[in-house]
């Protein structure tokens, strides 16, 4: 890929490196256009399940059959966090980079900064905007109206709850609202000490994570589309004295991440017995963690806010993009959109997986619909799901979210604590946000 003197610039200073970080040879991945034939693609991803699905995907008839490609992927771990800085110093450089690169969700506001996303990756809005509304988890890698890359993941947020332990305690499993559910955790927690709900009170990203999950979910967000902040609103002060509220009363209990030990071993003992997580929460925290408990989780849509909103949230994914201007471009674009956009793919995806279409109609089909869970008490899943994604709520994500998370971690921790109201935890950390956003 070349790049001219302005990108340049932009790159490096986005990077914060100076000039000398400048190299003036070519990558050696420019060049013509490979229009057919052998293609090599390479990949940069964080996590070894992608790696395993587009290797496969590589040979699979299904899916690239047809295709006037022959395709490989190599694929080179790259951690989440240095995957972006990674790539914008390559390219400063003039070095090699992938075809083909996964940005973790969180991190793909890095590339709204100074052009990057632009500069670095393709355009993919020919693929997208012909889909129109089925296609769906575009908003958050979409930068000035024009795509950069291919969610993997819708990420649908549900309720997981203990079925066994909810008709001991006589819990009814259709609760409709969180203001019901709440008054029932308080007394349940009162009672027995167990918790029908976590928040976080670890790192800044995962309290705001816990804390946009229910947001979006309320119909509130942290940024509009036009990447302008909106947190100051009458959904964000509910939201957080719901959250407060759970705390206080014990209806949901204080964890420091949803992953690690403690959460662990509230699962195990019992002492939690119903969280709201995306649905990849199923095999990276319930599965991993209490495997014995097979059969006794189900998982049903959450409950409304009185106030409003929906019965759905997301949180987390990543998204496939493929880097421009490289002799393997027009391959890796053919390869993403058959490996993203057609159901043979996105059925693909989940067997190898379990990540949920981003085809909406899919939800409605034999093949997704007659999928049982073992795990979930052999429970028709997508049944779930599928109302689910009729009101996933828009997702938007702005240039300045790292430095958004580090102002409200703090302020959204102390409120949850009861230590300051919502309001001023709120006014407190836009506030040190606007003494640090990037211009």
């Amino acid at each position: 890929m070349t790049i001219d003197r302005r990108q340049l610039l932009r790159l490096t200073a986005a990077a914060g490196l100076g000039t000398g970080a400048l190299a003036s040879c070519a990558s050696p991945t420019a060049g013509p256009p490979l229009r057919s034939g052998q293609a090599d693609l390479t990949m940069w991803t964080h996590d070894p399940g992608y790696a395993s699905f587009f290797t496969e995907a590589a040979t699979d008839a299904e899916i690239v059959g047809g295709s006037a490609w022959t395709y490989s992927v190599e694929v080179a771990s790259v951690a989440a966090d240095a995957l972006v800085t990674r790539m914008i110093t390559q390219a400063v450089a003039q070095r090699p980079l992938p075809t083909l690169a996964g940005l973790e969700l969180g991190q793909f506001p890095r590339m709204m900064r100074a052009d990057i996303a632009e500069n670095l990756l393709v355009d993919l809005t020919p693929l997208t905007e012909s889909l129109g509304d089925r296609l769906l988890k575009t908003q958050p890698y979409t930068v000035d109206g024009k795509v950069y890359a291919l969610e993997s993941d819708n990420s649908v947020s549900v309720m997981y709850y203990r079925a066994d332990e909810f008709e001991r305690l006589g819990i009814p499993d259709d609760v409709e609202t969180w203001e019901e559910l709440l008054d029932i955790g308080a007394q349940v927690a009162a009672d027995t000490g167990q918790s029908i709900g976590m928040v976080s009170d670890g790192d800044n990203t995962a309290i705001v994570q816990g804390f946009m999950q229910f947001l979006l979910q309320r119909g509130g967000g942290l940024f509009d589309a036009d990447g302008e902040l909106t947190v100051e609103s009458e959904e964000s002060v509910e939201v957080l004295e719901l959250m407060a509220e759970g705390v206080r009363t014990g209806a949901f209990v204080s964890l420091t991440d949803p992953y690690g030990s403690a959460t662990g071993a509230a699962l195990k003992d019992g002492r939690l017995i119903a969280t709201v997580m995306p649905n990849w929460y199923k095999v990276y925290g319930l599965e991993a963690n209490v495997p014995d408990q097979a059969g006794l989780w189900r998982a049903r849509n959450i409950p409304r806010f009185s106030s409003g909103g929906s019965i759905s949230s997301t949180m987390g994914g990543t998204a496939f993009g493929v880097v421009k201007d490289q002799v393997l471009t027009d391959a890796a674009v053919d390869f993403l959109e058959r490996s993203y956009l057609t159901p043979e793919g996105q059925l693909a995806r989940y067997w190898a997986g379990a990540y949920l279409p981003t085809l909406a109609d899919l939800y409605e089909t034999p093949e997704f619909q007659d999928i049982t869970d073992p795990y979930l008490g052999d429970q028709r899943i997508f049944e779930t799901y599928g109302a689910a994604v009729e009101e996933l709520p828009g997702f938007y994500q702005g240039a300045g979210l790292p430095v958004l998370r580090d102002s409200l971690g703090g302020p959204i921790l102390r409120a949850q604590r009861g230590e300051i109201d919502a309001e001023a935890a709120l006014e407190e950390g836009v506030r040190a946000y606007e003494r640090q956003a990037p211009r």
